[in-house]
């Protein structure tokens, strides 16, 4: 059985660290981020995969920076891994780590490659309103997720799956893909394919991405730009100077808003000249409706400014926002 050192931090990488823990391997060791404030506390968390690693006895490790680190480098070495799993550790590893076990460093990556690569494939594919992506598996070399690949699993992507859901759904596809990976390691038959250069980055998310373009995105962009940030942190626009955070939409055609509304059918010229980002309808019962520069929003879920998300029904119960108000 293989000697395996894991390497990862977050959740996504805690479901292969049990996976592999589940499927017998001898896990020497785990290698996380350090524990970080986290709550109106600022309590000190461990990760998810220091979690389970202190529930099943397994040795941690967590080092501040892995470069430049003969100290922790010769730590690893002592341990003599046959193989490192890494996913989602969220640092770059050193030539002198990748070269310490006999065969090879593993990484877990949550797009079919080369189509992104960096630190939010899985957010960038809804993101891009992708309709696949997957799981690949690959030799990790130096460079940013440019190594051989050996396995890989597709996936299709729900119209309106927001990122959390492809994360949980992928996070589980990569334990078990990774387990596949090194049984065909351990049996001397991982197949080893290059990569080729048709591909795209894919960056850490920042807030300023979050803030809605009405008067540049179509209701599809803007519904891909809601679910990909959800649950991350939530697309915003500003209505009269308060702050509200959009988490589930529904997009709209003109046709299919006049199917459910008809009377509005005979005002389509004016509706036609209404600004983008203008409320049509506000009510607790028929709900929250904005124009879009191209089709329109329903929105479903939402959260006030100093509020707490919840459906847009019960949100109008409590607060009054104005057909025909715009958001800015």
């Amino acid at each position: 059985m293989l000697n395996i050192l894991f390497m990862g931090t977050p959740d996504f990488a805690k479901e292969s660290l049990e996976a592999v823990y589940d499927a017998g391997y001898n896990i020497i060791g785990v290698v996380t981020n350090v524990d970080k404030p986290k709550g109106r506390g600022m309590k000190m968390m461990a990760s998810p995969v220091k979690e389970f690693a202190i529930q099943n006895n397994i040795p941690i490790y967590q080092p501040e920076k892995v470069r430049k680190n003969t100290e922790f480098i010769e730590e690893m070495k002592a341990l003599k891994p046959d193989v490192i799993c890494v996913v989602a550790y969220g640092k770059i590893l050193p030539k002198e780590i990748l070269e310490i076990p006999h065969l090879g460093c593993i990484n877990v990556h949550g797009s079919l490659l080369p189509k992104y690569r960096g630190a939010a494939p899985i957010q960038w594919a809804v993101l891009n309103g992708d309709k696949k992506t997957g799981i690949t598996t690959m030799y990790m070399d130096e460079g940013m997720d440019t190594g051989d690949m050996i396995l890989k699993q597709e996936v299709e992507i729900g119209d309106n799956e927001t990122t959390g859901e492809l994360w949980e759904r992928l996070s589980k596809i990569g334990g078990e893909l990774l387990v596949k990976t090194l049984e065909e390691i351990e049996n001397g038959t991982a197949p080893r394919e290059k990569q080729g250069d048709d591909f795209t980055m894919a960056p850490m998310l920042n807030k300023e991405m979050s803030k809605i373009d009405w008067e540049n995105k179509s209701a599809v962009e803007i519904k891909n730009l809601v679910r990909g940030l959800n649950p991350i942190m939530g697309a915003y626009s500003f209505l009269e100077g308060k702050k509200i955070k959009f988490w589930k939409v529904e997009s709209l055609t003109d046709e299919q808003l006049f199917e459910e509304f008809p009377d509005l059918k005979e005002y389509e010229q004016k509706f036609n000249e209404l600004y983008p980002g203008t409320i049509l309808f506000s009510d607790a019962k028929t709900g929250l409706y904005i124009k879009t520069i191209e089709g329109n929003i329903k929105v479903l879920e939402i959260q006030g400014e100093n509020a707490k998300k919840m459906d847009v029904k019960d949100f109008l119960r409590g607060n009054q926002l104005y057909a025909c108000s715009v958001f800015e």
